[in-house]
Parts: structure tokens; sequence; C-alpha cells
């Protein structure tokens, strides 16, 4: 029977690593490894780097071949002590789990203590939700005499019209809006491409920008033919960073939390559809959600429906 590869390290002698294979190094190399060997998306790739040098900190110059399982569990605390969201500590074992996978690969450990490190289900929070009167105020409040109101205004109905992640709305191209059909087709994680319905009060409002801002943010010799949505005032793509800066100042002119983020719209759309009846696997699919398991989060944030028919059908409600 052919032995893999990864039991052959498992019962092989580690040799001392070089000096210079500092984490900086690993770092590199684990990045290349990630889009030449695994072939993930380039925000996953970015994601996971970001994650490493996150453990690079916490390493304080300690060789990443010498941990142990209950060193890595250490780091899971330096991680919560940063008040890091559930979802990313979770998304930082994986990170780490697949990284010491490539050490075995890669002959520097014969075991992957990654492997051990948990993740409880109970770190999932309940999202951050917009009322339906909140959501009112923020798609107003980009105001008419700003210079990029109009731009603004089809950002923010578009985030809220089809629950799009940030970086699928910056990344999303003048092939992909298909205004007469009222749809837009999403590339989402994995380049997985969904389609996503187009209300509208959005579809109104990227015809205005296509037709009066965004020509003229255009004109640069290096944009005519952008084939971006978003440009930024260069005439280049708009960055997801720039995305979240501007959600963030229209929260604060609304009078909404300004702890919003482009994510709490995505969540906005997802409960306020299933307050309305929406099925949850057609949510799960305008969403992106891999699994079910993703989506049926909002069934914790809106329990109006439940408590409709507890009170309608239950004889002591």
């Amino acid at each position: 029977m052919a032995v893999s590869k990864l039991k052959k390290l498992r019962t092989a002698v580690v040799t001392d690593q070089s000096p210079l294979e500092t984490m900086s190094n690993w770092i590199e190399r684990y990045t290349n490894y990630l889009r030449s060997e695994c072939h993930l998306a380039n925000n996953t790739v970015q994601a996971y780097t970001r994650d490493l040098v996150h453990m690079q900190e916490w390493l304080e110059g300690r060789s990443p071949t010498k941990m142990t399982i209950r060193e890595l569990s250490d780091f899971i605390s330096f991680l919560k002590d940063r008040k890091l969201a559930p979802s990313s500590i979770s998304r930082h074992v994986v990170a780490v789990r697949m990284f010491y996978k490539f050490l075995q690969l890669e002959g520097a450990v014969t075991e992957n203590p990654g492997e051990l490190l948990a993740t409880q289900k109970m770190w999932h929070r309940i999202p951050k939700v917009l009322t339906p009167g909140a959501i009112d105020r923020f798609l107003a409040s980009p105001k008419k005499w700003e210079s990029l109101s109009i731009r603004d205004k089809a950002i923010l109905e578009l985030m809220y019209a089809t629950g799009c992640r940030v970086s699928e709305v910056s990344n999303m191209t003048l092939n992909n809006l298909r205004m007469d059909e009222r749809y837009c087709i999403v590339e989402g994680k994995g380049s997985k491409q969904r389609v996503v319905p187009l209300g509208q009060r959005a579809i109104d409002a990227i015809q205005e920008y296509l037709a009066t801002l965004r020509p003229a943010l255009a004109r640069g010799k290096d944009s005519l033919n952008s084939p971006w949505v978003l440009l930024s005032r260069s005439g280049k793509r708009l960055r997801r960073e720039a995305i979240w800066e501007l959600v963030k100042r229209y929260a604060v002119r609304a009078g909404i939390d300004p702890n919003v983020s482009p994510h709490t719209l995505r969540h906005s759309f997802a409960t306020h559809l299933l307050a309305g009846g929406a099925d949850l696997r057609l949510i799960q699919e305008m969403l992106g959600h891999a699994s079910i398991a993703t989506t049926q989060i909002y069934t914790q944030v809106d329990n109006s429906r439940l408590k409709k028919i507890h009170r309608q059908y239950h004889p002591r409600a």
C-alpha cells in the first residue's frame, strides 16, 4: 500500500532548521503555497497571511516549529484579548491548521498541533442588524449637493439590495450588471458566481450614477476603458477600505451606531428578508453561503415570525 507524504513525514526525523528560516520567511513561503498549491482566492490568501502576522507578533521571536498544543492555546487567548470577533478567531484557527500542514509538507515538523485547536461552535455571536427605519435614514444620508453623493447613494443602495460583501461590491464590473433583467452577477469567495435580484430603488440609484457621475470619473487616460462599476475620484477602482470609510461616515450622519460596517448591511439584508417570509435556502443562495448552517444564524436574530405563530396558535399565548 502506498504511504502518503504526510505519513512518511510524521515518522521522519526533523533536522535542525536553518537560522534563516524565520517566521517572516515561513509566512512568505506559506503564502506562495496557498496560491500555487491550494489555489485559494486572493482575498482568502490575504486574510490567512494577516492571521499569521498576528501569530508572528504573539511568537515574539520563538520558532513556530517548536510550539506545542498548550502554547498554541495561549495564542487563542492572545486573540481574545485583542477583542477579535469570534468569526475572526475561528478563521485564525483554520489558518494555523493549514500553516502546520504546510510545515509538515516542508519537513519542518512531524506533527500538526493545530489539528487539536478547537473551533468552538458557541463563538458565533448574533449579527448586528439595523431596523428598517434606520436603513431608510442611512440610505438617505448622502446629500445631493455633495460631489460624490450620487455614487455613494448607489453604493449604499446596492449593498442593501443585494447583501453583497464589500469586496464583491468593490470588484463588481459593468458586465456584471443586468439592469434590464433586474439582477446582477456577483463573484464571491472562491470565484464562485451567483445571481442576485436588484430592486427598483437600487436600479434607479445605479442608473443615475452610471449616466451622470461615472463618465466624469472615468475621463482619465487610465480609466477610459475601466471595467469597474465603482470608481474613485482618480478614476481607479474604488477600494473596499474606501467603502468601509464612507459607510461609517454616513452612519454617523444618520445617527446610527458608528460601529456599523458594510457587513451590517449584509446582515440587515438577510434578516429583513427572513422577517418578510423569504425561504432560508433562497437567502443562502443570495448571500453565497456554502453551508445552510451559516445562514441559520439569522433565525436567531429575527424571531418575530416565531412569536407571531406562537401567539396565533398556542392556547396559552
